[in-house]
């Protein structure tokens, strides 16, 4: 692998962006010279000018859905990696829902030999609480892990029974590994494809009540606490269920949350439309639950922001709501998303969304090489033009999907390049191919 000299590049120093220059060489970084400090010596390396972007370590995604195997149609794990390198991920965590869902050690095996040959980000695998997801055959725990599991979830599916989710808990928690929970209970979902309230009433959509998530997020602390286990809320979109994880870690629950780009950047009142494009679990909530969400994050009660990026068919978000199929796809432009929105009118600094793209979900599941860029380490990178304007299309997605809420977008930071390990694994300019 040739050595290689990253320059006219800035990074941040405290919160500030400091001209710097990155020296990688074997898939490390040899070298950081951050504020310029000193020159590196690059005389015996390619040189590659970044033109001011902004380089961070490589973004580092929780929940993710790769779709293979079983439905190729809607992703696979070539082109889901592709798309998470296209958005500045270098790690991401794929969720189990895929058909069949890898509920043995033998599956989760074979999985994790897929990711080995065709992801080109770093791909860590989920397992299952529960065969299928919904039943209540718990997975064998001890050798999930031992296949490699990095955690515990049903994602897409709520555990109903708590006994199930009390015996999930018990052992992930003697493994020390995190369950990852889908809160959601069903008998209150009621058929809902759209958060209740008024702007169902006006779409006459049918709607789902919030305590639907709520109740679960509640039962599952109350769990946690008595387990000991590391309780990782997905999705939090509920104004009272950030309020429950707040009060569970005052208590000294060991309770982290994510939060999603969607549930910060649109609410119910923004669905134009009865548009299948705009329907994803858990629902676009009020604009006090997005107030909430921003809050959460702000005082550390929400630890990461992750995508839950769920591409579909076209055929299968293309429609009402009522038929179409749950998720939206934003990890392609994630950062540029949340900087226009937040960072650049201050609500956010802009170390803070690093933050939390980087080293907050790193450190949540125990990942000494994610998240953070130090001499020795991966140089497993992302670089961000903070000038340029871009406008999402999804037509140029790396991705298959094309169900994103987002298209005809105009953003600031798009991302320019991605390495992984020193390869490049996107870039949108010949040069730094």
């Amino acid at each position: 692998m040739t050595r290689t000299l990253l320059t006219d590049l800035v990074m941040l120093q405290g919160g500030t962006p400091v001209p710097s220059q990155i020296l990688v060489d074997a898939g490390r970084i040899e070298a950081l010279s951050i504020g310029r400090a000193h020159q590196l010596d690059g005389a015996d390396a390619q040189v590659r000018s970044l033109d001011g972007a902004l380089v961070t370590p490589g973004l580092v995604d929780l929940h993710d859905h790769l779709r293979e195997p079983g439905q190729e149609a809607k992703e696979t794990i070539a082109s889901g990696t592709a798309a998470a390198a296209r958005g500045g991920w270098t790690t991401i965590c794929a969720m189990p829902n895929t058909s069949p869902d890898p509920h043995t050690p033998e599956l989760l095996t074979e999985l994790r030999e897929r990711f080995a040959r065709d992801a080109v980000v770093k791909t860590l695998p989920y397992s299952p609480i529960t065969a299928g997801l919904t039943s209540e055959e718990l997975v064998d725990f001890d050798a999930q892990a031992r296949a490699g599991a990095i955690g515990f979830s049903n994602d897409g599916k709520g555990v109903q029974s708590a006994g199930v989710m009390y015996d999930a808990m018990t052992a992930a928690a003697r493994l020390d590994l995190p369950v990852a929970a889908h809160a959601e209970d069903n008998s209150l979902v009621r058929g809902g494809v759209i958060n209740q309230g008024w702007r169902s009433a006006q779409l006459g959509l049918p709607g789902t009540t919030r305590l639907a998530e709520t109740v679960q997020v509640v039962r599952d602390l109350a769990i946690a606490e008595e387990t000991g286990v590391h309780y990782h809320l997905c999705h939090a979109s509920t104004g009272e269920s950030i309020r429950a994880v707040r009060r569970a870690r005052a208590d000294g629950v060991h309770a982290t949350a994510e939060a999603e780009p969607h549930h910060l950047l649109l609410a119910d009142e923004d669905i134009p439309s009865d548009d299948g494009n705009y329907k994803m679990n858990p629902p676009l909530r009020t604009r006090a639950d997005v107030d909430a969400i921003v809050a959460g994050l702000c005082d550390g009660t929400i630890d990461a922001i992750a995508t839950d990026n769920a591409p579909h068919t076209a055929a299968e978000k293309n429609c009402s709501m009522r038929d179409a199929a749950f998720g939206v796809i934003t990890n392609e432009h994630t950062f540029a998303l949340l900087y226009t929105a937040f960072v650049l009118p201050g609500r956010f600094r802009l170390d803070q969304l690093v933050g939390w793209l980087t080293s907050g979900p790193a450190d949540l599941y125990g990942m000494p090489e994610a998240g953070r860029l130090r001499v020795g380490g991966p140089a497993d990178l992302a670089a961000f033009d903070l000038v340029g304007q871009t406008v999402i299309d999804p037509e140029h997605f790396a991705g298959k999907g094309r169900n994103t809420p987002f298209a005809g977008r105009e953003v600031h930071g798009d991302c320019i390049l991605t390495l992984v390990d020193g390869a490049v694994v996107h870039s949108n300019r010949k040069d730094l191919s």
